[in-house]
């Protein structure tokens, strides 16, 4: 059976969010998830949309509603000085270390999160996400940093990019079951059900 797919953008706080409970709610009916990556800069340079914070009205209340819904799922939740940040460097190693080793990329993928929206410390850098790495059991990062840079791990998270727009991705985070799309992690509670009765 194919695993569910989850893709987000590290400066999403609903991808945090979701990134904390997906796994857990997928395994409880025998499934596995498929942690993906992609910019949502890629995104808005196709829809011609903005970061969240950057819209008239909707902003403010963004931002009130991100600590919000940390608190009614139980989990920590801080708004950033510097939001949103890129995140390609993230990703970049996200995807360095799953083509290695799946699990390991997601406990990296949780410390990159939990950096941004539990401590509030930008890691858009290179450095940082290094950091990060290492403190995850991540060895031999100078060979991680040097691969980071490639024109392989660049094209990479460009394809990853592309396909995700292509699917229809248009915010994070997004998951497929299947081929059934689910935006936003309100959207927890249909996922686990269409899980468990196979659709409505």
């Amino acid at each position: 059976m194919r695993p569910i797919e989850f893709y987000f953008d590290f400066s999403s706080p609903y991808a945090y969010l979701m990134a904390e409970q997906i796994d857990a709610v997928v395994a409880r009916h025998g499934r596995e998830v498929r942690w993906r990556p992609f910019l949502l800069g890629a995104v808005f340079q196709r829809t011609g949309d903005k970061p969240l914070p950057d819209h008239p009205l909707k902003g403010p209340y963004a931002r009130r509603d991100f600590v919000r819904s940390g608190h009614f799922y139980g989990i920590p939740v801080v708004v950033p000085a510097r939001f949103p940040i890129s995140t390609h460097q993230a990703a970049r190693v996200f995807y360095l270390l799953h083509d290695r080793d799946p699990a390991q990329a997601k406990t990296f993928a949780r410390a990159v999160f939990r950096r941004y929206f539990t401590d509030g410390v930008d890691v858009s850098s290179l450095e940082e996400v290094l950091r990060l790495a290492s403190t995850v059991g991540v060895g031999q990062v100078e060979a991680l940093a040097e691969a980071a840079g490639s024109e392989a791990v660049k094209a990479r998270l460009k394809r990853e990019c592309d396909e995700a727009i292509a699917r229809g991705v248009f915010g994070s985070p997004f998951v497929f079951v299947d081929e059934e799309p689910f935006w936003g992690v309100d959207r927890l509670p249909q996922i686990e059900r269409w899980l468990a009765e196979g659709g409505f």
